[in-house]
């Protein structure tokens, strides 16, 4: 017999940039600025996500909002990863502390600077 193929799961990723100002052209998904500033944080979300933990796949969807300081652009990411019995299990706890880790302590991703409370994994 085979083993059965992976299957394709999803999970949330929420944080805070406290050094991207949040404008309404963040809401819209056609616009330049949406556009420019997700390839940006998708690569860098990316960068962070290969894990050896984790057969990640990518961040799928993004949502820009205003954060909790009117300043600050939150970000709201679907992400995917493979789901097989030949792979590890998601592990919520696993996957933040290694995007702790690999954010310098929930502080920096890429030239984003990061607010330290604001990473949430699946919730």
């Amino acid at each position: 017999t085979t083993a059965p193929s992976p299957t394709s799961r999803h999970f949330t990723l929420n944080f805070t940039l406290t050094n991207l100002q949040y404008t309404a052209d963040l809401e819209a998904p056609s616009s330049r600025k949406f556009i420019s500033t997700v390839k940006v944080i998708n690569h860098y979300v990316s960068l962070a996500l290969v894990l050896p933990i984790l057969c990640y796949g990518a961040c799928l969807t993004f949502f820009l909002r205003s954060g909790r300081d009117r300043h600050d652009t939150g970000v709201d990411a679907v992400c995917s990863y493979k789901n097989s019995d030949s792979l590890a299990r998601f592990d919520r706890e696993k996957v933040y502390h290694e995007l702790s880790a690999m954010t310098n302590g929930v502080t920096k991703l890429g030239h984003y600077s990061l607010e330290r409370s604001s990473l949430h994994v699946n919730g």
